[in-house]
């Protein structure tokens, strides 16, 4: 294990997604612990911690990219989360859905919205008001 990835990305990891992230982790452990590894390592300590990019954007670009595909929630769920953790507000999260309703479909975008409704509630962020029209 390359112990100086593993801290930079368990770091970064609790940065964006705290327990969350930390719970995909650990039910990882006892069925694949190198896919856990791999999540830390590569996905945190190398992707996630790269320059050019500021983590309020690179949660953006996760939630628009697990929008996109439309049949990844349990995912979508923690990286809403890691926005809002990160600095994003629930508007932002909701345009970043909607500009995936272009790209992706209205039906990834409304299994997205689903999803971030729920995260939303259980942070007691309903409300989500548009700002459009």
């Amino acid at each position: 294990m390359n112990d100086e990835r593993y801290i930079r990305g368990s770091l970064r990891l609790a940065e964006v997604d705290g327990e969350g992230g930390q719970h995909v982790v650990d039910v990882l452990k006892d069925v694949a612990p190198d896919l856990a590894r791999y999540v830390i390592e590569f996905g945190f300590g190398d992707v996630y911690s790269r320059p050019g990019l500021d983590l309020r954007t690179r949660e953006l670009a996760t939630v628009a990219g697990l929008a996109a595909l439309g049949h990844a929630q349990p995912q979508l769920r923690v990286h809403v989360n890691g926005a809002l953790n990160v600095g994003c507000t629930p508007a932002e999260v909701v345009e970043v859905i909607i500009q995936m309703a272009l790209y992706a479909g209205f039906p990834a975008a409304l299994n997205a919205a689903f999803t971030a409704k729920q995260v939303f509630a259980e942070r007691g962020l309903l409300p989500v008001v548009s700002s459009a029209r």
